[in-house]
Protein backbone atom coordinates (compact mmCIF):
# COMPACT_ATOMS: atom_id res chain seq x y z
CA UNK A 1 0.00 0.00 0.00
CA UNK A 2 1.76 3.92 -0.98
CA UNK A 3 1.30 6.62 1.11
CA UNK A 4 2.06 9.88 -0.09
CA UNK A 5 3.29 12.68 1.89
CA UNK A 6 2.80 16.71 0.75
CA UNK A 7 5.71 18.81 1.81
CA UNK A 8 4.11 21.92 3.59
CA UNK A 9 5.11 25.47 3.94
CA UNK A 10 6.12 26.17 7.54
CA UNK A 11 5.40 30.06 7.01
CA UNK A 12 5.85 30.91 10.95
CA UNK A 13 9.35 29.12 11.36
CA UNK A 14 10.22 30.17 7.90
CA UNK A 15 9.59 34.35 9.44
CA UNK A 16 10.88 33.21 12.83
CA UNK A 17 14.22 32.31 10.88
CA UNK A 18 14.16 35.20 8.70
CA UNK A 19 13.76 37.91 12.06
CA UNK A 20 16.62 36.15 13.75
CA UNK A 21 18.73 36.87 10.45
CA UNK A 22 17.29 40.90 10.66
CA UNK A 23 18.18 40.92 14.02
CA UNK A 24 21.80 39.99 14.14
CA UNK A 25 21.82 42.33 11.22
CA UNK A 26 19.91 45.51 13.16
CA UNK A 27 22.55 44.81 16.44
CA UNK A 28 26.09 44.44 13.81
CA UNK A 29 26.15 41.03 15.38
CA UNK A 30 27.62 37.95 14.21
CA UNK A 31 26.08 34.44 13.88
CA UNK A 32 26.96 31.67 16.69
CA UNK A 33 29.41 29.54 15.74
CA UNK A 34 28.50 26.94 13.41
CA UNK A 35 25.12 28.53 13.32
CA UNK A 36 22.73 28.56 9.64
CA UNK A 37 21.26 31.40 8.54
CA UNK A 38 18.65 30.80 6.30
CA UNK A 39 19.46 32.86 2.97
CA UNK A 40 16.71 34.93 1.25
CA UNK A 41 15.76 32.49 -1.40
CA UNK A 42 15.06 29.70 1.35
CA UNK A 43 11.50 28.54 2.77
CA UNK A 44 11.44 26.06 5.77
CA UNK A 45 9.21 22.80 4.33
CA UNK A 46 7.90 20.18 7.02
CA UNK A 47 6.80 16.65 6.20
CA UNK A 48 4.44 15.52 8.94
CA UNK A 49 4.82 11.40 9.40
CA UNK A 50 1.77 9.27 9.87
CA UNK A 51 3.14 6.14 9.28
CA UNK A 52 6.78 5.46 10.42
CA UNK A 53 7.55 1.90 8.82
CA UNK A 54 8.17 3.21 5.35
CA UNK A 55 10.17 2.54 2.53
CA UNK A 56 10.54 4.83 0.05
CA UNK A 57 8.91 5.16 -3.86
CA UNK A 58 9.42 7.82 -5.27
CA UNK A 59 9.39 11.53 -5.61
CA UNK A 60 6.61 13.57 -6.89
CA UNK A 61 7.72 17.21 -7.92
CA UNK A 62 5.69 19.69 -10.50
CA UNK A 63 7.37 22.72 -11.29
CA UNK A 64 5.31 25.26 -13.65
CA UNK A 65 8.22 27.81 -13.72
CA UNK A 66 11.99 27.42 -15.29
CA UNK A 67 14.59 26.93 -12.18
CA UNK A 68 16.07 24.77 -9.67
CA UNK A 69 14.96 23.39 -6.26
CA UNK A 70 17.12 22.68 -3.85
CA UNK A 71 15.78 20.10 -1.17
CA UNK A 72 18.05 20.02 2.24
CA UNK A 73 17.20 17.64 4.83
CA UNK A 74 17.32 18.66 8.50
CA UNK A 75 18.51 15.86 11.38
CA UNK A 76 16.20 14.67 13.92
CA UNK A 77 18.60 16.95 16.51
CA UNK A 78 16.78 20.20 15.42
CA UNK A 79 14.20 21.22 17.84
CA UNK A 80 13.22 24.61 16.25
CA UNK A 81 11.36 25.59 18.67
CA UNK A 82 14.64 25.04 21.31
CA UNK A 83 17.84 25.49 19.13
CA UNK A 84 19.18 27.71 16.30
CA UNK A 85 20.07 25.49 13.10
CA UNK A 86 23.61 24.43 13.41
CA UNK A 87 25.23 23.52 9.27
CA UNK A 88 26.57 20.34 11.44
CA UNK A 89 22.74 19.36 11.51
CA UNK A 90 22.13 19.47 7.22
CA UNK A 91 21.91 15.96 6.13
CA UNK A 92 23.02 15.25 2.87
CA UNK A 93 22.53 14.46 0.08
CA UNK A 94 20.16 17.06 -1.32
CA UNK A 95 17.45 16.82 -3.51
CA UNK A 96 18.03 18.97 -6.27
CA UNK A 97 15.57 19.58 -9.02
CA UNK A 98 14.88 21.65 -12.33
CA UNK A 99 13.11 22.24 -15.34
CA UNK A 100 14.36 24.39 -18.61
CA UNK A 101 12.73 26.99 -20.27
CA UNK A 102 13.10 24.80 -23.61
CA UNK A 103 11.87 21.06 -21.83
CA UNK A 104 9.05 20.18 -20.04
CA UNK A 105 10.54 17.51 -18.26
CA UNK A 106 11.66 17.82 -14.60
CA UNK A 107 15.43 16.63 -14.28
CA UNK A 108 17.29 16.07 -10.88
CA UNK A 109 20.40 13.51 -10.69
CA UNK A 110 18.77 10.05 -9.51
CA UNK A 111 21.47 8.65 -7.66
CA UNK A 112 21.23 11.31 -5.17
CA UNK A 113 17.14 11.73 -5.33
CA UNK A 114 17.46 8.30 -4.68
CA UNK A 115 19.02 8.40 -1.37
CA UNK A 116 17.95 10.88 0.17
CA UNK A 117 14.32 9.64 -0.76
CA UNK A 118 15.82 6.49 1.51
CA UNK A 119 17.39 8.51 3.99
CA UNK A 120 13.82 10.47 4.76
CA UNK A 121 12.13 6.93 4.94
CA UNK A 122 15.07 5.89 7.40
CA UNK A 123 14.63 9.12 9.56
CA UNK A 124 10.80 8.62 9.83
CA UNK A 125 11.32 5.66 11.70
CA UNK A 126 12.36 8.21 14.57
CA UNK A 127 10.35 11.31 13.54
CA UNK A 128 6.72 12.24 13.22
CA UNK A 129 8.08 15.90 11.92
CA UNK A 130 10.78 16.75 9.73
CA UNK A 131 11.98 19.71 8.73
CA UNK A 132 13.44 20.60 4.80
CA UNK A 133 15.28 23.80 3.27
CA UNK A 134 13.63 24.91 -0.05
CA UNK A 135 16.13 26.51 -1.37
CA UNK A 136 14.84 28.47 -4.89
CA UNK A 137 17.02 29.18 -7.41
CA UNK A 138 17.17 30.47 -11.20
CA UNK A 139 13.54 32.51 -11.19
CA UNK A 140 12.17 30.18 -9.01
CA UNK A 141 9.45 30.42 -6.37
CA UNK A 142 7.72 28.71 -3.75
CA UNK A 143 4.04 29.11 -6.27
CA UNK A 144 5.71 27.43 -9.15
CA UNK A 145 6.13 24.16 -7.19
CA UNK A 146 4.27 21.03 -5.62
CA UNK A 147 6.36 18.43 -4.04
CA UNK A 148 5.17 15.49 -1.95
CA UNK A 149 7.43 12.16 -1.28
CA UNK A 150 5.70 8.44 -1.62
CA UNK A 151 6.51 5.33 0.38
CA UNK A 152 5.62 2.28 0.19
CA UNK A 153 4.02 0.93 3.69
Amino acid sequence: MSLELTFNPDVQLTEMMRLRVQSLEQRGQKRQDGERLLKPNEHVFRLDFTEQALHFTRWNIRISAPGRLNIIATSQLWTPDLTYLMTRQLLEPTGLFWKSTDDDLIQCYEADAQEFGERIAELAKVRKVMYFLFAFEDGLSPENIECSIEFQK
